[in-house]
């Protein structure tokens, strides 16, 4: 019996037979939420210290070149993080 007004509970991303599966697709869901989670803070945290950096060159205490090479190593680590959580979804 469905109530009045509350909306119906989503399916999870994998079809599912039995009540089993059903809960490991759930909690398939919840691991990629955490991976994209940990992706958006570590975007946050390259995009801060290109900032900072950034805000060293105009004091002087930093070069362009060493800006280019934060935010250059920053997107490769961004890169390498997504492709090892995309991987390790995959195993799930």
């Amino acid at each position: 019996m469905q109530a009045q007004g509350l909306p119906t509970v989503e399916d999870p991303s994998r079809p599912s037979d039995g009540i089993l599966e059903t809960i490991q697709n759930y909690s398939y869901d919840v691991v990629l939420l955490v991976a994209l989670l940990v992706i958006s803070t570590m975007f946050i945290g390259v995009c801060y210290h290109g900032y900072v950096s950034y805000s060293e060159i105009q004091t002087g205490r930093k070069t362009w070149g060493e800006f280019g090479l934060t935010v250059a190593v920053g997107a490769v680590l961004l890169v390498i993080a997504i492709w090892l959580l995309n991987a390790a979804t995959d195993i799930l």
